[in-house]
């Protein structure tokens, strides 16, 4: 039992120490490792040399703190920043226009007056698609659904238009020109058509009130189309089929 202990004490006695590890870990190190050298350690490591930051602000960067250099060199003025303020208006772009609106209304209500060609020539169809609209509104108030009839005798007697104008005048005319001609000159018919909601007008008073709202139509209409088509002489041959046109509006409204 003895030598078993004095075996055991033996046993786990050695010579071996931490110091006697490193030694072994430089050596490998000097005589070279099959595994590539190792990283050396921290103390090993050059240390950077200091350098004032002075020197650094002085090398690169000429602004302050919180002062960012000038940008110009950089970034070019864009050609958008006024774009905006430079666009015109929505309803300009739309060519809509209340002031030449309101003169052609007055146009129309006054036939005696004379009709300005710079502005009767504009494609405008924000006035007669409203007293067109209104047509349909008050002959609906009257208990006629109309509006399928209203907007083909609409589209049908302006192409009729556009074609004979075009064949009686040297200059021409657009088809948007005449569309807005006979669309502002609707205007008295629906004034026809607010008389046919209180009243029926299919007696004596109802026709002579028709035939006057038809010639009042024509005649405005001639009148807007020799001024802005260069037509002195020729306004009757244009008021009658004119008178033809808004005499199918007068029998959609009477009857």
């Amino acid at each position: 039992m003895s030598n078993l202990e004095q075996f055991d004490s033996n046993f786990y006695q050695s010579n071996y120490t931490i110091d006697d590890q490193e030694e072994h870990y430089n050596d490998s190190d000097t005589y070279g490792s099959p595994y590539g050298p190792r990283n050396p350690r921290a103390s090993d490591q050059p240390q950077p040399a200091f350098v004032p930051p002075e020197a650094v602000m002085s090398a690169g960067y000429t602004g302050q703190v919180f002062q960012p250099a000038s940008t110009s060199a950089y970034y070019s003025p864009s050609p958008y920043v006024d774009g905006f303020d430079e666009e015109p208006p929505l309803l300009e772009e739309l060519g809509i226009n209340f002031d030449h609106i309101w003169q052609k209304t007055l146009t129309v209500l006054n036939p005696l007056k004379p009709a300005d060609g710079s502005i009767m020539n504009e494609t405008d169809l924000a006035g007669p698609i409203l007293f067109c609209v209104a047509l349909g509104a008050t002959l609906l108030l009257a208990g006629k659904v109309q509006f399928g009839y209203l907007y083909g005798m609409s589209a049908i007697g302006c192409l009729g238009m556009y074609a004979l104008l075009n064949l009686m005048s040297s200059s021409g005319v657009t088809y948007g020109c005449v569309a807005s001609v006979l669309g502002y000159c609707l205007l008295p018919m629906v004034i026809l058509s607010s008389c046919a909601v209180f009243f029926s007008l299919q007696d004596t008073i109802g026709t002579v009130l028709a035939l006057v709202i038809i010639g009042w139509c024509s005649l405005s209409a001639s009148k807007i189309f020799i001024s802005a088509l260069d037509m002195e002489g020729q306004q009757l041959l244009i008021a009658y089929p004119c008178a033809l046109l808004y005499g199918l509006f007068a029998l959609l409204t009477v009857f």
